[in-house]
């Protein structure tokens, strides 16, 4: 019996060393991202996790406002990338970032785009006075960062009137770019980036920037314990980061 069992004992050893152990779960993070970061992030996490295969990245894509409005309502966050300042700016104050993290990664610009098959015959900003301009698209100006940049752009042009049935807000730069490609408004603002995105779906009719910079920061949620974010934040600065974000069109910051 007791030969019997050295022999079961030592068959047990020996299945254990060749069996593999079953791989570690890759670490999770959560980055919570402006609606115009989607397709640069899409490609940012695929070259990150390559990198990095001891991290996994989650994405959440959405308005500015709204993504802070999440944060504040207890969502799980480990990093928060706005596409401007103020919305930055208010997650600090609010003590739902890490204030220390808070880096400015990318640059982007807005622009004016109608559809392809437009047969209004349109310029410049100027023509979206024009009686036949009955829809113009741009982000709520209340929670979209385009919509703000937008409205500034109105304004110092003389032309911002205030709501109206003319303009057509959406909730997010992309649900504005799904509008003109679909051809359901004259025209839109949006940023350059969703522009190169459309591709032959909209034509570019001029800049449409204002007084403030389309400046992008990032920073690290104030209860994320997880290094995995860091190192994230510090991807998106390196030279391997700032070449795939220039590949969708953001300038460095």
């Amino acid at each position: 019996m007791r030969k019997l069992k050295l022999v079961l004992g030592a068959l047990a050893l020996t299945l254990l060393l060749i069996v593999p152990a079953a791989p570690a779960q890759a670490a999770e993070i959560i980055v919570s991202a402006a609606g115009s970061l989607t397709n640069a992030f899409d490609a940012v996490k695929r070259n990150f996790e390559a990198a990095y295969p001891g991290v996994s990245v989650v994405t959440n894509y959405g308005a500015s406002g709204a993504l802070l409005k999440q944060m504040e309502s207890g969502a799980p966050v480990d990093v928060f990338a706005s596409a401007d300042q103020k919305t930055m700016d208010e997650a600090v104050a609010k003590g739902l970032v890490d204030r220390a993290t808070r880096r400015d990664f990318a640059r982007n610009s807005m622009v004016l785009v109608i559809p392809a098959d437009s047969k209004l015959n349109l310029k410049s900003a100027q023509d979206l006075a024009r009686p036949s301009v009955a829809r113009i698209a741009l982000g709520n100006p209340d929670v979209v960062p385009a919509g703000r940049y937008a409205k500034e752009f109105l304004e110092l042009s003389g032309q911002w009137v205030g709501p109206t049935q003319k303009y057509i807000f959406g909730n997010n730069v992309r649900q504005v770019l799904d509008y003109v490609t679909r051809g359901e408004v004259d025209a839109a603002f949006v940023f350059a980036t969703d522009a190169m995105q459309a591709g032959a779906k909209v034509r570019v009719l001029q800049a449409a920037d204002g007084k403030t910079p389309a400046l992008y920061p990032v920073a690290i949620s104030a209860t994320s314990k997880k290094p995995g974010a860091k190192v994230f934040v510090d991807y998106l600065q390196s030279a391997e980061g700032q070449r795939i974000l220039s590949t969708f069109g953001f300038k460095k910051p």
